[in-house]
């Protein structure tokens, strides 16, 4: 079988395994989702106890989905991570997407090498820029952090840097503990219905594209006055 082949079905394998654990979740959180149809401001309490009910179960349900999308190509895990966070809270939200996405990204970084990827995604700037930072941990590190790069292709370039397993874990555990905190305390803020920590929630998500800008930036300044 070629690597394309084993892309794709271990891309369809994981797709249906979703979608089997998120009807799961929908079955248990059924009584929730009638409630959240028909909303309103007296039945919030009953809502809140109802959701932060859920045990063991459906966190291990949660973190099955999460680290599946986060090792799908081009899916994104945002939404259940924000949903988990409304689910458990902050602390407990956290520490389930935190290990989720950690889960993820060692599964896609062991299977990496047995897929094929297209000239397209070898050649993407992002890619580049990750492959060739000045301070190869520092810059995967972030890599992590930003939501909007794709964790595909910073663990791509672990495995073609050759990132000893050990680095790896560390950039990983580093790298998701911002963005699952993040999903996790948003996701409690619209339960709680305050408005000043969705917008902290936010400004905390700028705050790290900006700062992956700014490195970017200031390595390419670099780049050009030792080119002069």
């Amino acid at each position: 079988m070629k690597k394309n082949d084993h892309k794709w079905l271990l891309i369809g394998l994981a797709t249906i395994v979703i979608i089997i654990f998120l009807a799961l979740l929908i079955w248990d959180f059924m009584p929730e989702i009638k409630l959240l149809l028909h909303y309103n401001p007296h039945n919030r309490a009953l809502l809140i106890k109802l959701i932060r009910a859920h045990g063991i179960k459906d966190m291990l349900f949660l973190i099955i989905v999460i680290a599946l999308l986060n090792a799908i190509p081009g899916a994104s895990n945002s939404v259940i991570c924000i949903f988990t966070g409304l689910c458990y809270g902050p602390v407990v939200g956290f520490l389930i997407n935190w290990l989720a996405n950690i889960l993820g990204n060692c599964s896609t970084y062991v299977l990496i090498n047995r897929l094929n990827f297209s000239k397209r995604f070898k050649e993407n700037q992002i890619l580049d820029r990750l492959m060739h930072h000045e301070h190869p941990l520092l810059g995967l590190t972030l890599g992590y952090m930003v939501p909007v790069i794709p964790s595909i292709m910073v663990n791509y370039s672990c495995t073609q840097l050759k990132i000893k397993t050990s680095q790896f874990l560390l950039m990983v555990a580093v790298g998701m503990l911002p963005t699952s905190f993040l999903y996790a305390f948003g996701g409690d803020a619209i339960m709680k219905g305050s408005f000043k920590r969705i917008v902290m929630a936010v400004m905390f998500v700028v705050v790290l594209i900006c700062l992956r800008q700014l490195i970017v930036h200031h390595r390419q300044e670099n780049k050009s006055e030792q080119g002069n």
